[in-house]
């Protein structure tokens, strides 16, 4: 009899449990919860060792105890997310008492500093994995000695362990592709049209270090791509086995590399694949060429990160663009006919009401078809997390139940409670301008997108 696995995300707030990211998806309007891409590489990777495998996203439903006691696992993974800490190790110790024998693996952003805490304190937990899981899952499923098995956390005799860093794998097109039969891809879908879209995850790594991320502590800053016959590979299966046209393209840093970019979309193209896809880029890595060519290819979208209309501010926070890098690039897009996505972010420890209002007219004067204010959040493991830290920016409200959306801590200039005022009117600044109504009223093309972007003025107009 096959050995049994149980991959989770708790029962807990919706959050995007990207280990970069962590954003929840309620109170940020236009973001879609996206699919547990993580466990499904994990759950591809424990069907390969021979386990049966269950998924299951408990965000988005389902009764968590009476699977536990349906499916009696021999293992459990769970996905761990700072802004949901407490509760997602709840979900371990629940595990423990209905199935006293069961070995509980986490996997998180959270082990990047809070490692020998989360162990430390809780028993329930045998192994706490920092780092990318795959091969270390594998090397814990195989029952490896835990001395022999890099990148883990563990107790033994009151004390934790380290094991040591595991290396990045650096050979992607080495890994299964994700075990999407164990989910239901019906689940995640496009915010605008509301068709089901896949995540394809085509790199990991960023070599820039933002003042804020968490992508170069948690995926290091080489840049690792899979190859364009890999990735297309896998839009193959997506097409043809589960019917999914529509993709996005997950990366830390997608078209830093021209040459890459270029042979990607030419293999899409070559594949006669009918497919729609997004991506992220930065403001510096583009020209028309390849918007051109990404736009042949079936990008419909690209986001980009922004961050502030402040020079000042972007040149603080280390993100080494400049403001008409950003107007070039969304000058570039749009004459591509793509659309645009910018993110924003508001409240880190230099900013102002003055920086926040460049950053609210940069916004507005850019047009784009899209926006996200986010309020910063210094997540354990960046190094906003220690700047905030030695500079007491902390205080006793401090929480990160709600990353993204309130503010966890104050700046040097603005209490938490005005940048969340000013992220509001952010917000509604943008969204509620006439022009920008009738704009997106005359790009409308079926019913689907008359709900949807109902539902998100909606929650625009209502926002508290």
């Amino acid at each position: 009899m096959k050995k049994r696995i149980l991959l989770i995300y708790p029962p807990s707030p919706v959050l995007n449990r990207e280990d970069r990211c962590q954003q929840p998806t309620k109170e940020l309007i236009v973001i879609p919860p996206l699919p547990p891409a993580d466990l499904m590489y994990l759950a591809a990777v424990a069907e390969k060792a021979g386990f049966e495998a269950k998924i299951c996203d408990y965000s988005q439903g389902g009764d968590y105890e009476a699977d536990l006691k349906d499916f009696q696992p021999d293992y459990l993974v769970v996905n761990i997310a700072t802004p949901t800490l407490e509760h997602d190790l709840d979900a371990v110790k629940k595990a423990k008492e209905i199935c006293p024998n069961i070995i509980t693996v986490a996997k998180g952003a959270a082990f990047l500093t809070l490692a020998e805490k989360i162990v430390g304190e809780h028993n329930e937990l045998d192994f706490g994995i920092l780092g990318e899981a795959e091969d270390t899952l594998k090397d814990i499923l195989e029952n490896k000695s835990k001395n022999d098995i890099s990148g883990i956390y563990y107790k033994e005799n009151g004390e934790v362990k380290f094991t040591g860093k595991r290396p990045f794998i650096e050979d992607l097109d080495s890994l299964p592709f994700p075990a999407r039969h164990l989910v239901d891809n019906n689940i995640y879908r496009r915010p605008d049209n509301n068709k089901v879209q896949a995540t394809i995850k085509v790199s990991r790594g960023c070599p820039f270090h933002c003042f804020f991320c968490l992508a170069t502590p948690v995926s290091g800053a080489k840049v690792r791509r899979r190859s364009p016959e890999n990735i297309v590979a896998e839009i193959r299966e997506c097409v043809e086995k589960y019917n999914i046209k529509n993709f996005l393209f997950w990366s830390d840093i997608f078209n830093i590399d021209k040459d890459w970019t270029m042979k990607l979309c030419q293999a899409i193209i070559d594949s006669g694949l009918k497919i729609t896809w997004s991506a992220n880029t930065r403001a510096d890595t583009a020209d028309y060429e390849m918007a051109k060519m990404m736009y042949k290819s079936g990008c419909r979208l690209v986001s980009i990160g922004v961050e502030s209309g402040s020079q000042y501010m972007l040149e603080k926070m280390g993100k080494k663009i400049t403001l008409n890098d950003v107007r070039r690039t969304v000058k570039v897009f749009k004459k591509a006919k793509i659309r645009i996505y910018n993110y924003f972010v508001i409240g880190l420890p230099w900013e102002t009401e003055e920086t926040v209002e460049e950053t609210i007219k940069f916004a507005i004067e850019l047009n784009s078809d899209f926006i996200s204010f986010y309020t910063a959040t210094p997540l354990p493991g960046s190094r906003f997390y220690d700047y905030a830290s030695e500079h007491n920016l902390f205080d006793k409200e401090t929480s990160f139940e709600n990353a993204y959306y309130y503010p966890a801590v104050n700046t040097h200039n603005l209490t938490r409670e005005r940048v969340f005022e000013l992220h509001k009117s952010a917000i509604k600044r943008f969204y509620l301008r006439p022009l920008y109504i009738a704009k997106m009223l005359l790009r409308i093309r079926s019913f689907e997108e008359i709900k949807n972007y109902f539902i998100a003025g909606m929650n625009v107009l209502l926002r508290k």
